[in-house]
């Protein structure tokens, strides 16, 4: 019977938040203001059952995606392949241009992500990346996907899922 089933395992706690600043751009031209959110984080994999009688086990998958919102949290966070922000990094600080507008943070209160645009969709990305690099490569397990849900606002929820396979 549980061979003709589809699994899957949710960890969404009350301890995964972070709270981070950030601003976006869209249309070209028009840049937010810089603002700040308490984000919530719940990470969802889908997979056969083990011979545990396990998707995966829940407290690896909570505490591998506690020590990521750990690094995210009282941050301000930075695309670092966006065409039109221009993200420059030294010792002490990071200075941040958009047209005529400019910024400079404190290099230790900042963390550059990988990513076009720090909207919630790309920051789901970047956490299912890390997730799945860090956590799930190279362990041994079935899992078919991997689903990271960031909230950025009551009710407002972006979602990536990545295939693993």
């Amino acid at each position: 019977m549980a061979d003709e089933a589809s699994f899957r395992v949710r960890v969404t706690k009350d301890h995964l938040v972070f709270s981070a600043a950030h601003f976006i751009t869209f249309n070209g031209n028009i840049c937010e203001r810089l603002h700040g959110h308490n984000w919530r984080v719940s990470v969802e994999v889908a997979g056969p059952l083990d011979e545990n009688r396990y998707v995966f086990d829940f407290i690896a998958l909570r505490d591998a995606t506690q020590k990521i919102v750990n690094e995210l949290d009282h941050r301000m966070l930075l695309p670092m392949h966006h065409a039109a922000i221009k993200v420059v990094e030294t010792d002490r600080e990071v200075e941040v241009r958009f047209e005529d507008r400019r910024w400079v943070f404190p290099a230790e209160d900042c963390l550059l992500l990988p990513v076009i645009n720090t909207t919630a969709e790309e920051i789901a990305y970047w956490i299912a990346g890390r997730l799945k690099q860090d956590t799930l490569d190279g362990v041994a397990h079935r899992l078919e996907s991997l689903s990271v849900d960031v909230e950025e606002n009551f009710g407002q929820w972006a979602k990536c899922e990545l295939s693993i396979s």
